[in-house]
């Protein structure tokens, strides 16, 4: 299917550009460069109440709709952002919009990013913030049987890893995973790497090195570095999956689906056509990005074993 037409022009400012390289900008530039794209994401929904809280050190961003009282679903947010940029500036719009539609309570976390703080700082965050959302689940008016784990490009895989971290541990696990567009193979074994990873805006570069800031002494194939090999997935709660048609991580997230159902976790797969990775952060100028919240959002609010 051919790209939707804004981020068809998208696409088409970067060639013309000469498909600059994350690898040449600095830190700063590349996480200012993230911040400023957030206004492709339309307008922020006001019909939410936003908190900041700390727990156990961790900063979280906890949106909830505006009436909202008492217990609710609730979605545990992990930005994406290559494991080197991304937060709250980057994810506002989508927190909101996610739990205006779902009527759930959005938890996001801010995990320390690389190459300031590398593996395994962020997987770390983001256990730990997981436990202590858990441990003070009615202090944030946390429905402990609807928690899902949600969470986008390097935010979708520290999800996954958390999920596996809590199966371990076997003191609570959430209700269901949610997994846009995941970094799941540090090693880009698949073909889509080489399909689409020079023209599409989030290139293979862009991802890689973001992995190479994150996991600087870690094997490629390190369980936690590329969870898609594990073999351990048996026993996780019911899992979403969503690709997009030109995204570099494309191949990998639809294998992960196929491994999921052969280690017999419930899973499904979905992948949305016309789109490049990143597209769910382009709800302003993309009606699949509009769809694709609604329907993460339908399925946040029916979260449950």
């Amino acid at each position: 299917m051919a790209l939707e037409p804004a981020i068809a022009d998208l696409v088409e400012k970067f060639i013309a550009a000469g498909r600059s390289s994350s690898r040449e900008q600095s830190m700063d530039e590349r996480r200012a460069g993230y911040i400023a794209s957030a206004v492709l994401a339309g307008g922020a929904e006001q019909r939410v109440n936003v908190e900041e809280r700390e727990l156990e050190g961790i900063t979280l961003r906890v949106v909830s709709p505006l009436k909202a009282r008492g217990i609710l679903p609730t979605v545990i947010y992990y930005h994406g952002g290559c494991f080197v940029s991304g937060g709250f500036a980057t994810h506002e719009k989508q927190l909101r919009q996610l739990s205006f539609f779902s009527g759930c309570r959005v938890i996001a976390v801010q995990y320390r990013l690389a190459p300031e703080h590398i593996y395994p700082a962020a997987h770390n965050d983001a256990e730990l913030a997981a436990n202590a959302i858990w441990q003070h689940a009615q202090l944030l008016g946390v429905d402990r049987e609807k928690v899902t784990l949600a969470g986008d490009s390097a935010g979708g895989h520290i999800a996954l890893v958390t999920a596996l971290r809590l199966k371990a541990a076997g003191n609570w696990r959430p209700a269901n995973l949610m997994l846009i567009y995941p970094m799941l193979d540090a090693s880009a074994q698949s073909a889509s790497y080489q399909q689409h990873g020079d023209d599409y805006v989030i290139t293979r570069d862009t991802l890689l090195s973001g992995f190479e800031a994150y996991l600087p002494h870690v094997d490629k194939l390190h369980p936690e570095a590329s969870p898609l090999w594990r073999e351990d997935f048996s026993g996780l709660p019911p899992v979403h999956i969503i690709t997009a048609e030109y995204d570099p991580l494309r191949d990998e997230g639809e294998l992960l689906y196929n491994r999921l159902t052969h280690q017999g976790v419930p899973c499904t797969c979905q992948r949305y056509l016309g789109v490049i990775h990143g597209f769910f952060q382009l709800g302003g100028i993309s009606q699949t990005a509009r769809d694709a919240m609604r329907d993460i959002a339908w399925r946040a609010s029916h979260s449950e074993e």
